[in-house]
């Protein structure tokens, strides 16, 4: 059993753990042993302190054993994103060019997962400020996919999404205001929820940035939204706290019974979608229809315009961050994320308000096209992963977004959307399906991606380090 503990879900170790047959302690050994013969290959992981983990291991045994577990994830073991703040931690956000100071206190994630005693192993590694869908960063080493070591795990959650593959254990956090948590979790094969804007607490909170779950499993980011989605004062844009029962999502696949259901093919900008992953998804809408569900083709709602307003207005606000460095400090900045800021130093005041004003545009067309559906299937991303040293699928600075056309509508309208494993390239390499709800149905999608992994065709075994 050593050998496998690492494998196991979280609701698995929780009741093993209840049950006295799973040591909090001999789990955590597992996923540090696991993920020393990983990480040489991997680097997905900052910070990681395996006496620390092994120390909140056995103080969770210890509440075990006297029958008074901390909360529902005590003694599971966590990765948290890096910036995600835990106290006494510096927080590079993926450049060299921060000053590293240590946190004052933990941002909302990392408090709640720390009083449902979850073991924190290890914090994961992002790409500079997070404007990158790679595992490049000139902090960290070069994060890459377990799937392909050739291929980047995506972004800017990269580091998650590799040890959510790979198996550093269970339960992972990341970030999301484009795509960073479906990216990674659609090219990484695993499960994530990009929750409704301010369902899980952020700080600091930000026009479009959710936090969310990365997990193998829906029942495990459904185990994890229960400690994740409690209201937060820091976060100026959380939602009041609400009574949602998140055990229900574990629903039978005639819960997709009559529901109406888009079908997105094309995002209208961006990228096209490639034949290999048009396939899968359309494979998985027609598992959709067998099961009842009633699936309609959609006109895409995006447009290029969109897409670039919401490129430069981001691009303005790094200039403006990197303006404020040191010219030692903006020099360490990674030289594609430099030139892709400045190159908006010539916009004019129009400009960035008309770029400004796309994000808008882009929450009005959003929630009118998903208004007459239930909920939206689509590729997470229209492109398998690129090569791991790349910064962007499109390796070009001016044209660093053009991946993100189905996934940054739903950061803007504030609306819940999952991605899932569909299928595999030709290669191997997994393939994403989003769904996307309504705002606030975060456990309707959560429900939707559970009836989809019930139904879905026999996923692949993970893969398994070099050489084992």
């Amino acid at each position: 059993m050593s050998n496998t503990l690492h494998d196991l879900s979280a609701r698995e170790l929780i009741a093993g753990y209840r049950e006295r047959t799973l040591s909090p302690v001999e789990v955590t050994q597992s996923v540090l042993d696991h993920i020393e013969r990983w990480e040489p290959h991997l680097q997905a992981t900052w910070l990681l302190r395996p006496e620390a983990a092994l120390e909140q291991a056995r103080a969770s045994e210890a509440r075990w054993q006297r029958g008074e577990p901390l909360g529902p994830l005590d003694g599971v073991p966590t990765t948290i994103k890096e910036n995600i703040a835990t106290r006494g931690d510096p927080m590079p956000a993926g450049t060299a060019a921060v000053e590293l100071r240590p946190a004052e206190a933990d941002a909302p994630p990392a408090a709640r997962l720390k009083e449902a005693g979850a073991v924190v192993v290890s914090k994961t590694t992002m790409p500079d400020y997070g404007m990158l869908s790679s595992g490049l960063s000139s902090f960290h080493k070069l994060a890459r996919n377990p799937w392909d070591l050739s291929k980047t795990p995506g972004g800017s959650s990269a580091g998650a999404g590799a040890a959510a593959a790979a198996g550093y254990g269970p339960l992972h956090i990341g970030t999301d205001i484009g795509g960073s948590l479906r990216l990674p979790a659609g090219w990484c094969g695993i499960f994530t929820l990009k929750p409704s804007l301010g369902r899980i607490p952020i700080d600091p909170p930000y026009m479009g940035r959710a936090a969310g779950p990365m997990t193998r499993t829906v029942g495990d980011a459904a185990l994890m939204m229960q400690t994740l989605a409690q209201a937060d004062a820091r976060d100026s844009m959380s939602l009041p706290a609400q009574e949602i029962a998140w055990s229900s999502f574990d629903v039978s696949p005639d819960h997709l019974r009559g529901l109406r259901i888009g079908l997105l093919l094309d995002a209208g900008c961006g990228l096209a979608v490639e034949p290999e992953i048009k396939a899968a998804v359309e494979r998985a809408a027609r598992l959709f229809e067998r099961a009842g569900a009633i699936v309609e083709p959609m006109r895409p709602f995006m447009s290029q315009a969109m897409l670039d307003g919401m490129d430069h207005l981001w691009r303005m606000r790094s200039l403006v961050d990197m303006n404020a460095l040191k010219p030692e400090q903006r020099a360490r900045v990674l030289p594609y994320i430099r030139e892709w800021a400045e190159s908006a130093a010539g916009f004019s005041g129009e400009q960035v308000f008309r770029a400004f004003s796309q994000f808008h545009t882009t929450r009005v067309a959003a929630v009118a096209a998903c208004a007459k559906y239930d909920y939206v299937i689509s590729p997470t991303s229209p492109n398998a992963p690129a090569a791991a040293e790349m910064p962007s699928p499109t390796n070009d600075p001016l044209r660093p977004l053009e991946h993100i056309g189905f996934t940054v509508p739903y950061n803007m309208s504030e609306q819940p959307a999952s991605s899932i494993n569909c299928g595999y390239t030709t290669n191997g390499l997994p393939i994403g399906l989003q769904i996307a709800g309504h705002r606030f149905d975060d456990l309707g999608v959560l429900q939707v991606s559970r009836a989809f992994e019930l139904i879905r065709e026999p996923q692949r075994p993970w893969p398994q380090p070099p050489g084992e």
